[in-house]
């Protein structure tokens, strides 16, 4: 059983009860957009902690509101660990291991790790209380269903769990929200685009107020737009670091056993010859001449092979779901005192737009 696994299993399970849990969690974020309707308002936090919301669902079962004290404290840890991770103080421990030992600021990562790690200790042991072996009702119910089953000298483990919602929490929170900030920013820059989702969005929906992850095959535009936001933004530029478990080679080079492997995607997201248009936001790089939605082979934003990110299920659900209930609801338009917009990314782990405005308006057609 893989962790993978786990988690397509969380999913299908969901699948099974109409997604309810994911509805309750993104109509919960319709309405915080409604409070701030009319208003400029910054999109960053709200999309990390809807993000941050659903990967606790799938992860603990559990959802908090969002003026909720606990979501607010664990938000705040993955922000400052990631500023610290995309910062020159990460880049000094990693390339002077010795100032480890001083009372620098990458010491507060480290604490803000090991609060997180608390925080997942309490969830867990709770959920051993509580659970009912075979009927799983989250990702750490399936883990602890295979840890009854392993023997003693498995990797399984209740200290590994921890750091694999670490990881989980850590690459399911700041990949997609990143991802849904480059995709408003480009959408509310290029109004033709989101009109011309929303007609999609309005034609295939015909009146209902909910959209379930099996429309996409019927919303070729919305998919195309959605897939070329992950191209362009390349929100994990490196992807995971691998390393070869073998001697091998590869077009004439050798690469011995251990080798660090680090993928460079922009090589293939932007790749001459492979995109109509490798250089600007097209949905039409995802466009047949009959309209069809068709996916390049070159699009590969989970990396690829056996050892792609195990959380891709999930974050295509996300990305879908959101946007086309955002869309459903709202009109999103570019500030007028915003001044040009700025596309550059910030690099770092992760890409991310600069910080930006957004306003929202209540569509007038439904």
């Amino acid at each position: 059983m893989t962790i993978s696994s786990f988690l397509d299993k969380v999913l299908l399970r969901e699948k099974g009860d109409s997604w309810s849990h994911f509805w309750l969690c993104y109509w919960c974020d319709v309405l915080y957009f409604i409070l701030c309707t009319g208003k400029t308002l910054s999109p960053q936090v709200m999309f990390h902690n809807a993000a941050s919301n659903i990967i606790c669902k799938v992860l603990f079962g559990t959802r908090y509101e969002y003026n909720d004290e606990t979501i607010k404290k664990v938000v705040q840890w993955f922000t400052e660990m990631l500023k610290i991770f995309n910062g020159p103080w990460a880049l000094l421990y990693n390339s002077v291991p010795y100032v480890s030992y001083l009372p620098l600021p990458f010491k507060k990562a480290f604490k803000n790790m090991e609060l997180y790690l608390n925080f997942s200790n309490g969830l867990v042991n709770e959920h051993k209380r509580t659970r009912t072996a075979g009927e799983p009702r989250d990702f750490v119910d399936c883990y602890l269903d295979e840890l009854d089953k392993q023997k003693e000298d498995s990797s399984f483990s209740e200290e590994q769990l921890r750091r694999i919602t670490l990881d989980l929490y850590l690459a399911g929170t700041d990949s997609t929200s990143n991802t849904l900030l480059t995709g408003f920013l480009y959408l509310m820059n290029h109004p033709q685009v989101q009109d011309r989702c929303q007609q999609e969005i309005n034609r295939v929906l015909d009146g209902r107020d909910w959209a379930s992850f099996e429309d996409r095959h019927n919303m070729p535009y919305v998919q195309a737009v959605i897939h070329e936001v992950q191209r362009v933004a390349n929100t994990v530029p490196l992807s995971a670091f691998h390393c070869s478990t073998k001697d091998t080679e590869l077009m004439g080079y050798d690469i011995p056993k251990g080798t660090l492997i680090i993928q460079n995607m922009e090589s293939v997201l932007r790749e001459e010859g492979q995109w109509k248009f490798p250089h600007e936001f097209s949905p039409e790089n995802f466009l047949n001449e009959q309209g069809e939605f068709v996916k390049p082979e070159a699009f590969m934003p989970f990396s690829a092979g056996p050892r792609m990110c195990l959380g891709e299920g999930l974050a295509r659900m996300e990305l879908f779901l959101m946007t086309v209930t955002l869309l459903r609801k709202f009109k999103f338009i570019w500030p007028e005192d915003a001044g040009e917009p700025d596309f550059t990314m910030i690099f770092g782990v992760t890409l991310t737009p600069k910080p930006y405005m957004m306003k929202v308006q209540l569509r007038s057609e439904q």
